[in-house]
This record gives C-alpha cells, sequence and structure tokens, in this order.
C-alpha cells in the first residue's frame, strides 16, 4: 500500500463510504468518520434507536463498499465490511471512541449505534 494512504488510514477522519442499495442497487455515497484503533478500522455513527441506517441495511445485504479518502490524499479503497454485534466488542470499541474521539455516553451508543469494521482488499490479500 502506498505510504501517504497508510499516513492517512493511521488516524481517523471524515471520509465517504459507497456501498450498493440493497433493493435499487445502485451506489450510494456518503459521508462518514472512521477510527483507527490499534490498527483496526471502524465505522460508527451517532446513536439512534428508532430505525437503522440505510447504509448499515446496505452492508448486511452486500458488504463491500469503497472508502474515499478525501483530506490531503484522495484514494478510493475498495473494502469489505463486518458488522459488530458483539456486545463486548461493541463495548471496547465504543470506549475507545468515547475517551478519545466523542464526548458521548459509551452505553447508549453499544445500544443505539452502527458499528462496522472494515477491511481493506489490498490488506486482506
Amino acid at each position: 500500500m502506498d505510504a501517504a494512504i497508510e499516513q492517512a488510514l493511521s488516524k481517523g477522519q471524515v471520509i465517504d463510504i459507497t456501498t450498493t442499495g440493497r433493493r435499487s442497487g445502485l451506489p450510494r455515497r456518503l459521508e462518514i468518520v472512521f477510527h483507527n484503533i490499534d490498527g483496526r478500522i471502524y465505522i460508527s455513527g451517532m446513536p439512534r434507536a428508532d430505525r437503522a441506517r440505510a447504509w448499515l441495511r446496505n452492508l448486511e445485504t452486500d458488504p463491500h463498499l469503497t472508502l474515499h479518502l478525501k483530506r490531503g490524499i484522495r484514494a478510493d479503497l475498495p473494502a469489505t465490511a463486518r458488522i459488530v454485534t458483539d456486545p463486548d466488542e461493541r463495548r471496547a470499541v465504543f470506549g475507545w471512541i468515547t475517551s478519545n474521539a466523542w464526548q458521548m455516553d459509551p452505553e447508549e451508543m453499544v445500544a443505539h449505534s452502527p458499528l462496522i469494521e472494515v477491511t481493506l482488499e489490498d490488506a486482506a490479500a
């Protein structure tokens, strides 16, 4: 992997992701933040109890996505998502996020925030 891309992925930042619409099959792009926790890339969102996010539902149907780096370096990185459902793993990740990035209640995030771990296709090869 290119050193500039590795550097950009070494700390969290705002990115775009593109998923495939679960019903339409069309690309769906949105802006979101990723976190690098001990070399692992996680994407989350704010707590919302009323319904699942469309991007998360898209990834349930097709786990392939593209990460679009756009701050400092531009790159489109093919990846695969794993939806994190294990409560202990969610608690650990949200504990890190609320201690290092967002001032929120970690238990509220465990209960109501989307969470995926992203594996880059190059990193998986």
